[in-house]
Protein backbone atom coordinates (compact mmCIF):
# COMPACT_ATOMS: atom_id res chain seq x y z
CA UNK A 1 0.00 0.00 0.00
CA UNK A 2 1.18 3.49 -0.79
CA UNK A 3 0.14 5.96 1.91
CA UNK A 4 -1.90 8.98 0.85
CA UNK A 5 -2.97 7.50 -2.46
CA UNK A 6 -6.09 6.42 -4.34
CA UNK A 7 -6.42 3.37 -6.57
CA UNK A 8 -8.92 0.78 -7.78
CA UNK A 9 -10.21 -1.45 -5.00
CA UNK A 10 -9.02 -5.04 -4.63
CA UNK A 11 -11.45 -7.89 -3.88
CA UNK A 12 -9.73 -8.53 -0.54
CA UNK A 13 -10.74 -5.00 0.53
CA UNK A 14 -14.50 -5.63 0.22
CA UNK A 15 -14.86 -6.32 3.96
CA UNK A 16 -13.04 -3.12 4.86
CA UNK A 17 -15.19 -1.15 2.43
CA UNK A 18 -18.39 -2.60 3.92
CA UNK A 19 -17.27 -1.85 7.48
CA UNK A 20 -16.26 1.68 6.52
CA UNK A 21 -19.61 2.23 4.79
CA UNK A 22 -21.46 1.19 7.96
CA UNK A 23 -19.32 3.55 10.08
CA UNK A 24 -19.97 6.32 7.58
CA UNK A 25 -23.72 5.77 7.85
CA UNK A 26 -23.58 6.19 11.64
CA UNK A 27 -21.81 9.51 11.17
CA UNK A 28 -23.95 11.04 8.42
CA UNK A 29 -27.48 9.64 8.69
CA UNK A 30 -30.12 10.74 11.20
CA UNK A 31 -30.57 8.32 14.14
CA UNK A 32 -33.90 6.82 13.02
CA UNK A 33 -32.70 6.34 9.47
CA UNK A 34 -29.32 4.85 10.40
CA UNK A 35 -30.92 2.31 12.75
CA UNK A 36 -33.25 1.11 9.99
CA UNK A 37 -30.50 1.05 7.35
CA UNK A 38 -28.10 -0.91 9.57
CA UNK A 39 -30.86 -3.38 10.48
CA UNK A 40 -31.75 -3.90 6.80
CA UNK A 41 -28.42 -5.46 5.76
CA UNK A 42 -25.64 -7.29 7.58
CA UNK A 43 -21.90 -6.88 7.17
CA UNK A 44 -21.44 -10.25 5.42
CA UNK A 45 -24.04 -9.40 2.77
CA UNK A 46 -22.50 -5.98 2.24
CA UNK A 47 -19.04 -7.52 1.92
CA UNK A 48 -20.30 -9.96 -0.71
CA UNK A 49 -21.95 -7.11 -2.64
CA UNK A 50 -18.77 -5.02 -2.64
CA UNK A 51 -16.68 -8.03 -3.70
CA UNK A 52 -19.08 -8.60 -6.60
CA UNK A 53 -18.91 -4.90 -7.58
CA UNK A 54 -15.12 -5.07 -7.62
CA UNK A 55 -14.74 -8.44 -9.38
CA UNK A 56 -17.71 -8.41 -11.76
CA UNK A 57 -19.33 -4.98 -11.88
CA UNK A 58 -22.77 -4.93 -13.49
CA UNK A 59 -21.59 -2.18 -15.87
CA UNK A 60 -18.21 -1.84 -17.53
CA UNK A 61 -17.86 1.77 -16.34
CA UNK A 62 -18.64 1.07 -12.68
CA UNK A 63 -15.50 1.56 -10.60
CA UNK A 64 -14.77 1.16 -6.90
CA UNK A 65 -11.88 3.33 -5.73
CA UNK A 66 -10.12 3.26 -2.37
CA UNK A 67 -8.14 5.89 -0.51
CA UNK A 68 -5.13 4.62 1.42
CA UNK A 69 -3.51 6.44 4.32
CA UNK A 70 -1.04 5.24 6.92
CA UNK A 71 -1.02 1.77 5.31
CA UNK A 72 -4.77 1.27 5.72
CA UNK A 73 -8.04 1.85 3.92
CA UNK A 74 -9.34 5.30 4.89
CA UNK A 75 -11.99 5.92 2.24
CA UNK A 76 -13.77 4.60 -0.80
CA UNK A 77 -16.00 5.70 -3.64
CA UNK A 78 -18.15 4.02 -6.25
CA UNK A 79 -18.64 5.80 -9.58
CA UNK A 80 -20.28 5.00 -12.87
CA UNK A 81 -23.01 5.99 -15.31
CA UNK A 82 -25.93 7.93 -13.86
CA UNK A 83 -29.20 6.02 -13.60
CA UNK A 84 -31.29 9.16 -13.08
CA UNK A 85 -34.32 9.35 -15.39
CA UNK A 86 -33.15 12.70 -16.77
CA UNK A 87 -29.55 11.57 -17.35
CA UNK A 88 -27.99 11.69 -20.80
CA UNK A 89 -26.62 8.22 -21.57
CA UNK A 90 -22.87 8.24 -22.06
CA UNK A 91 -22.57 11.82 -20.80
CA UNK A 92 -23.86 11.86 -17.21
CA UNK A 93 -22.04 10.01 -14.46
CA UNK A 94 -22.84 9.45 -10.80
CA UNK A 95 -20.81 9.37 -7.62
CA UNK A 96 -22.91 6.67 -5.99
CA UNK A 97 -20.94 6.20 -2.77
CA UNK A 98 -18.24 8.28 -1.12
CA UNK A 99 -17.00 7.72 2.42
CA UNK A 100 -13.90 8.89 4.26
CA UNK A 101 -13.28 7.33 7.68
CA UNK A 102 -14.21 9.91 10.34
CA UNK A 103 -10.83 9.32 12.03
CA UNK A 104 -8.99 10.13 8.77
CA UNK A 105 -10.89 13.24 7.73
CA UNK A 106 -9.19 16.63 7.29
CA UNK A 107 -5.99 15.03 6.00
CA UNK A 108 -6.53 15.40 2.26
CA UNK A 109 -7.96 11.92 1.65
CA UNK A 110 -11.36 13.26 0.59
CA UNK A 111 -9.83 15.68 -1.90
CA UNK A 112 -7.59 12.97 -3.38
CA UNK A 113 -10.53 10.60 -3.62
CA UNK A 114 -12.76 13.24 -5.23
CA UNK A 115 -10.09 14.08 -7.82
CA UNK A 116 -9.64 10.38 -8.59
CA UNK A 117 -13.41 10.01 -9.06
CA UNK A 118 -13.48 12.87 -11.55
CA UNK A 119 -10.35 11.65 -13.36
CA UNK A 120 -11.87 8.16 -13.64
CA UNK A 121 -15.19 9.46 -14.97
CA UNK A 122 -13.43 11.79 -17.41
CA UNK A 123 -11.33 8.86 -18.69
CA UNK A 124 -14.61 7.03 -19.37
CA UNK A 125 -15.68 10.04 -21.52
CA UNK A 126 -18.39 11.39 -19.22
CA UNK A 127 -18.92 15.16 -19.38
CA UNK A 128 -21.00 15.75 -16.22
CA UNK A 129 -21.12 14.17 -12.79
CA UNK A 130 -23.99 14.13 -10.33
CA UNK A 131 -24.16 13.23 -6.66
CA UNK A 132 -27.19 12.70 -4.42
CA UNK A 133 -26.34 14.22 -1.03
CA UNK A 134 -28.16 14.02 2.29
CA UNK A 135 -29.83 17.43 2.58
CA UNK A 136 -28.71 17.64 6.22
CA UNK A 137 -25.04 16.76 5.56
CA UNK A 138 -23.72 20.33 5.62
CA UNK A 139 -20.02 19.34 5.83
CA UNK A 140 -20.24 17.22 2.66
CA UNK A 141 -22.26 19.84 0.79
CA UNK A 142 -19.73 22.53 1.79
CA UNK A 143 -16.83 20.28 0.70
CA UNK A 144 -18.46 19.75 -2.69
CA UNK A 145 -19.52 23.35 -3.32
CA UNK A 146 -15.99 24.52 -2.47
CA UNK A 147 -14.79 22.02 -5.11
CA UNK A 148 -17.09 23.54 -7.75
CA UNK A 149 -20.23 21.44 -7.42
CA UNK A 150 -23.66 23.11 -7.30
CA UNK A 151 -27.26 22.09 -6.66
CA UNK A 152 -29.18 21.50 -9.89
CA UNK A 153 -32.66 21.78 -8.36
CA UNK A 154 -33.42 18.05 -8.22
CA UNK A 155 -34.41 16.56 -4.88
CA UNK A 156 -36.02 13.38 -3.58
CA UNK A 157 -36.97 11.61 -0.40
CA UNK A 158 -36.09 7.94 0.22
CA UNK A 159 -37.06 5.42 2.90
CA UNK A 160 -36.07 1.84 3.61
CA UNK A 161 -39.63 0.77 4.42
CA UNK A 162 -43.14 2.09 3.97
CA UNK A 163 -43.93 4.39 6.87
CA UNK A 164 -40.34 4.27 8.10
CA UNK A 165 -38.11 7.29 8.59
CA UNK A 166 -37.08 9.00 5.37
CA UNK A 167 -34.05 10.87 4.15
CA UNK A 168 -34.18 13.98 2.01
CA UNK A 169 -31.59 14.14 -0.76
CA UNK A 170 -30.51 16.98 -3.03
CA UNK A 171 -28.62 16.48 -6.27
CA UNK A 172 -25.38 18.33 -6.95
CA UNK A 173 -23.64 18.41 -10.32
CA UNK A 174 -20.43 19.54 -11.95
CA UNK A 175 -18.94 19.64 -15.43
CA UNK A 176 -15.99 17.28 -15.87
CA UNK A 177 -15.20 17.54 -19.58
Amino acid sequence: MIADSVRLALPAEAGGIAALQRRGWTQTLPAGVVDEVLASVDLATMTASWEQAILRPPLAQLRVLVAIGDDRLVGFAAVGPSDDPDAEAGEDALVAEFVVDPQAQRRGHGSRLLHACIDTLRADAFVRATWWVNALDDPLRRFLTEAGWAADGAHTEVAISDGGPSLKLVRLHTAIA
